[in-house]
């Protein structure tokens, strides 16, 4: 029985977004920003869209979708499960929901410390 944790969950409605997303765009990847723009926010791109480079570190997976942040990000949110949700309203950022009436958000909450031990690991982005 596997007991690695997840260091990425998505609720049901982040699910459905990223299925009709996919439906529209093909494969797709998230970034978790860090800019001043965006703030802090969850990106959706299609896969050709984003040229990820060598301080990208992949988070984990939510409905078959890779969630990538940078190395210096990755530091941050190793302490840190995120849950990739949907909130109403448009976020004028560059992800492709903007314009659908929903957004992606990230929530937090901090490892315990039983859970640390088992958390999946961060792994380089793909060359």
């Amino acid at each position: 029985m596997d007991t690695t944790l997840p260091r990425v969950l998505s609720t049901e409605a982040a699910r459905a977004l990223i299925e009709q997303l996919r439906g529209r765009h093909g494969e797709l990847l998230f970034y978790q920003s860090h800019g001043c723009c965006a703030g802090s926010a969850p990106m959706c791109f299609a896969a050709h869209e984003l040229k990820l480079n060598a301080d990208d570190r992949r988070l984990g997976n939510v409905a078959g979708v890779p969630v990538y942040a940078s190395a210096a990000q990755c530091d941050y949110l190793a302490g840190l499960e995120m849950t990739l949700d949907v909130a109403p309203g448009n976020s004028g950022s560059f992800g492709l929901e903007d314009g659908s009436g929903q957004h992606f958000v990230a929530r937090f909450r901090l490892w315990s410390d039983d859970e640390v031990p088992r958390l999946a690991p961060i792994t380089a982005a793909p060359a």
